[in-house]
């Protein structure tokens, strides 16, 4: 099965009930997407909120990733800068990938349709960079480095994922120029 992907795609019940899902099985099986185990879906709804009316806003794109049967399998949001001196690069958040499909390169494409929607989509023309942070002690910062991501600053003990396990805030850029 291989995943197919699209930016902007239309919310309904059936889109928010996806996400909602999929960023919940993802937090339960460790990822680090805002949450730690033991989430509901109920308790993320509000994040998810948040990204919705962003993207109403036009400040906020979706990149979907769905599995054969149309299940969102991944996910990817594009924030745009509202600085008008940093409006040349994105943030990237909730990067995920549905854990059943974790190890079978599914990340990898997800990562490449994120690059390639920050160099060929409508609405992205100014963009040059795509910046994102990842809580160290994951691992994830080399899954981003191998998909072209620098490491370009590192804030020590800045997230606390519970009393007595800090860590520290990895901050990483892809140019694109």
């Amino acid at each position: 099965m291989t995943l197919t992907f699209e930016v902007d795609p239309a919310v309904d019940a059936a889109l928010r009930d996806g996400v909602l899902a999929l960023w919940a099985d993802v937090s339960n099986a460790g990822g680090a997407v805002g949450f730690v185990p033991p989430v509901t879906p109920d308790e993320i709804r509000p994040a998810l909120l948040q990204h919705l009316v962003a993207m109403e806003r036009g400040t906020t794109r979706l990149l979907v990733g769905r599995g054969g049967d149309g299940e969102v399998a991944a996910t990817a949001f594009f924030t745009f800068n509202g600085h008008r001196l940093m409006t040349h690069w994105v943030w990237l958040y909730t990067v995920m990938v549905h854990p059943r499909h974790q190890g079978r390169g599914y990340g990898r494409d997800l990562m490449a349709a994120v690059e390639r929607t920050a160099r060929t989509a409508p609405g992205f023309e100014a963009v040059e960079a795509i910046r994102l942070t990842c809580r160290g002690g994951t691992g994830v910062d080399g899954f981003y480095a191998k998909s072209g991501y620098k490491e370009v600053g590192r804030v020590p003990d800045a997230i606390r994922v519970s009393p007595g396990d800090d860590r520290d805030d990895i901050i990483m850029l892809l140019p694109l120029a």
